[in-house]
């Protein structure tokens, strides 16, 4: 009934078909360039025209809000797997086989039989009794629906794409797994389950759209799909395809090794052929399908580790002019909570762009697998939305850029269902991080190798594993609390050093060792002599000796194996304390550990950990700060991965109880810049949480991820402690301490330097007029405190009072401005009792 009195008021005018937007600062200038909402034909239950209209009307209402904040909205429509594309014959009236099922329709077992025990993905059954017959001109119809009704009720310009997914699980494929496996690779779902991007066709008589007399024997893959995408996308309509689940970008999307990497040895000697036959399907496709553009899901892994496992020139895409968006976060995150692989993915792929658009999607609701995150996996938690929305990158002209698209996968469930409570819960989180996004670099910037990797591919093979290894390096530092969420290529950042040198003076540099006389090792040194805070991890084998003296680092024999970890600077509290054994395997690891601190004598280097074996020992932390460097810092991290090839999709991270996680070091060593994060749990077996730190608008926002919520979080910055907004902390020893929940995203604008005490930050009203912000410190005790306002607050915008209220009169208190290398802030000192400040 609500669809249809929708639908009535619709028709009768009372919703507009555009909604004036009265309010010039809609998300403070970050509205995004599209919206999509993925669905599949499910909520299509009945084959009836007024019905469709029904569905498509609520459709575009349940998201309204969010819609509202875009220049253009889409619909990716699950219709199958891509086979409706292959199957195509031109004919409005073919039959069309689309996803009506749950679970994997492509066994062995048919649809609905076989024992009940059977699971999901050995059986599919059907999502509802007697699903409608669909042709493909029904199809045709619900595109011109969807855009019909959605112009009208968002007044925007509503765009159609279709999806290509190169596996077995959503729709019956007589195509790929009957009439042509030839075209299947991979180990994704089963062995050779998904369609090989550059494989080739056998012949085949059936008569095609773009094939009226078969198809020829060796047909490339991509001279047959793109004919067939050409066809199909403009006969029904649509505006744009997308690659599913790594399609476009090697075989084995989800997995840790693949062309290139077996899980025992690199192959680079298949590395040229492979990154040929890539580029190939590429230019093939869009010799037959040119103009309309592409969209891209990508890999479960990131940029470098795919590139030295299956051979994907990312570089070589991005450059091909190829009118595509790279790929966005992936949404396995939610399936196994490894959210380091998710944002490594994410940043690496996002440090170049074919152009300033990239994409961030988020996973409601799944249709095909009888889940749907938002609800069960998330448990309506947001983290998988603050987590990657405080992601930012910066491109060469040293600009934040946002994701511009923002993907829903998917509006539907595996029933077909709209339920209106998860847009209508998601939306709020999704523009409270918007609102919050990042507008300057956060507190650690990743240098990305893009090039580097991509050239040291081809030209150095034998570092095939020290490119595989830096990202998961990272990947598992991120999964320890190491708050990394700012990205910038090597490229871009030496424009941007050379045109702003003081751009990245509030922020900490994390980056591999650069190239032998590279412009990036000059850089990079310019940058720490200049005053610069610099973080340095992995192998340093390849390190001219200008980088070397930077470091006081020398290279003796790698080995490895097991070994002793000594730190000084565990910050963890444990009842069971970490093991202190840890294994360093080579091939996971970018070699053997090689590196020692060269001048033992040097008093401005502080050697932090080491790890021993038998009589040999080698340093792997340590931080160096000369006095002629003008306050600038460096420290060398030489990162063990602690995890290995199992047999899996992933690498398996080392079991905590038994061995050192090395990653952990990444986050200890951070205290040396005044970067304190540190926990308190009973084990080492409890997961650590996920933190980003991001800038905006001049504040401080802190989100968060907590496997488990016994942990006790203790924070000190540079500037003291931070207070969350809408909290009490218990100071201990000068750190902030708090106890979070499973996701958490809280804003801070004040730091206290006060040993102990209980202190709460609280928003208020001022009673003031034209005042944005009222925020009260209570419990103070003899404290400095520094404030970070808005952006755009002067000093005479600032209000500070202590121990008064409303209306004012009285208590109004001096402050001064903060020292400049900790960014636009202003202290109050020797602050006991409350202090109130507004602006």
């Amino acid at each position: 009934m609500r669809q249809i009195t929708l639908l009535i008021l619709f028709l009768c005018g009372f919703i507009p078909s555009e909604t004036p937007n009265l309010d010039n600062s809609t998300l403070k200038g970050k509205p995004f360039n599209n919206i999509t909402l993925e669905a599949s034909l499910k909520p299509f239950k009945k084959h009836d025209k007024a019905y469709i209209q029904q569905v498509a009307t609520e459709l575009f209402t349940q998201w309204h809000a969010l819609l509202r904040h875009s220049d253009t909205v889409s619909v990716m429509l699950w219709t199958s797997d891509g086979s409706e594309i292959l199957d195509y014959k031109g004919d409005l009236k073919q039959p069309l086989e689309w996803a009506r099922y749950i679970g994997n329709p492509n066994t062995a077992h048919e649809v609905g039989s076989g024992p009940k025990d059977l699971s999901l993905h050995e059986r599919a059954y059907l999502y509802m009794e007697n699903p409608p017959a669909f042709t493909y001109g029904d199809l045709k119809y619900i595109i011109q629906t969807l855009k019909e009704t959605g112009r009208k009720m968002t007044g925007k310009p509503v765009l159609i794409g279709a999806t290509f997914d190169p596996g077995p699980e959503f729709a019956k494929s007589e195509f790929k797994y009957k009439k042509h496996p030839e075209i299947l690779g991979g180990n994704a779902m089963g062995h050779k389950s998904f369609v090989s991007c550059y494989s080739t066709l056998n012949a085949d008589s059936d008569a095609y759209a773009g094939f009226p007399k078969g198809i020829p024997a060796h047909t490339p893959f991509g001279t047959f799909f793109g004919r067939q995408s050409q066809h199909f996308l403009k006969d029904l309509g649509y505006d744009y395809i997308w690659f599913s689940n790594g399609f476009g970008f090697g075989v084995e999307g989800w997995s840790s090794t693949g062309a290139t990497f077996t899980g025992k040895e690199f192959l680079p000697e298949k590395l040229a052929s492979t990154k040929n036959l890539i580029a190939d399907f590429w230019k093939l496709f869009r010799n037959e399908c040119p103009d309309f553009p592409i969209q891209t899901r990508g890999t479960n892994l990131s940029t470098g580790a795919d590139l030295a496992r299956d051979g994907v020139d990312l570089k070589q895409i991005y450059h091909g002019n190829y009118n595509m968006l790279p790929p966005p976060n992936s949404p396995w995150a939610a399936l196994d909570g490894d959210f380091g692989l998710e944002l490594v993915g994410y940043m690496s792929r996002m440090a170049e762009l074919p152009d300033e658009r990239y994409l961030f999607r988020y996973y409601t609701h799944d249709p095909w697998w009888v889940n749907s995150p938002w609800m069960d996996r998330y448990g309506q938690e947001p983290h998988d939305i603050y987590l990657p929305m405080a992601v930012a990158r910066i491109n060469a002209k040293g600009e934040i850029r946002l994701p511009t698209h923002l993907n829903f996968l998917t509006a539907d469930n595996s029933y077909g269902e709209l339920p209106t409570q998860v847009p209508d819960e998601v939306t709020p989180h999704i523009l409270k991080a918007r609102y919050d996004a990042p507008t300057a670099p956060g507190p650690l910037v990743w240098v990305y190798p893009f090039d580097e990797y991509h050239d040291w591919a081809y030209q150095q093979p034998e570092r095939l594993s020290e490119i595989y290894y830096g990202d998961w390096l990272i990947r598992q530092a991120i999964n320890n609390g190491f708050p990394l969420n700012t990205v910038i290529s090597t490229g871009s950042f030496q424009k941007v050093l050379a045109a702003q040198p003081a751009y990245f003076n509030q922020s900490i540099l994390v980056s591999i060792v650069p190239e032998a006389g590279s412009a990036q090792e000059k850089a990079l040194i310019r940058f720490v002599e200049n005053g610069g805070k610099l973080l340095v991890y992995g192998p340093a084998d390849h390190a001219g000796t200008a980088f070397l003296n930077l470091l006081n680092l020398q290279n003796g024999k790698p080995i490895e194996g097991e070994f002793q970890v000594n730190s000084s600077i565990t910050l963890d509290q444990l009842t069971k304390p970490y093991p202190t054994k840890i294994v360093h395997q080579a091939l996971f690891s970018g070699g053997g550990v090689a590196t020692q601190v060269k001048d033992k004598a040097d008093k401005q280097t502080r050697v932090l950990a080491k790890m021993t074996q038998g009589s040999d020992e080698r340093d792997v932390v340590w931080v160096r700060k000369k006095t002629d460097w003008k306050g600038g810092q460096v420290a060398y991290v030489r990162g063990t991965n602690s995890s290995k090839f199992t047999g899996g999709k992933l690498l398996t991270p080392d079991d905590p109880e038994q061995l050192f996680t090395g990653p952990l070091l990444m986050r200890y060593v951070l205290k040396e810049f005044g970067l304190d994060y540190r926990i308190d749990k009973r084990n080492p077996g409890v997961k650590n949480p996920v933190l980003a730190i991001s800038r905006g608008s001049n504040g401080f926002f802190l989100s968060g991820y907590c496997p488990n919520t016994t942990i006790t979080h203790r924070f000190r910055m540079p500037q003291g402690a931070p207070l969350l907004t809408g909290y009490e902390t218990e100071l201990e020893k000068g750190y902030s301490v708090y106890n979070l929940p499973k996701a958490w995203h809280r804003e801070s604008r004040f730091f206290v330097e006060q040993p102990e005490g209980i202190v709460s930050c609280q928003e208020m009203t001022s009673g003031v007029q034209r005042m944005k912000r009222c925020v009260r410190l209570t419990g103070l005790k003899n404290a400095t405190v520094r404030i970070y306002p808005d952006d755009d607050v002067t000093d005479a915008g600032l209000h500070v009072y202590t121990n008064v209220n409303y209306p004012w009169k009285s208590g109004k208190t001096a402050f001064k401005a903060g020292d400049s290398k900790w960014g636009k802030h202003y202290v109050v000192e020797n602050v006991t009792g409350t202090l109130t400040a507004f602006w």
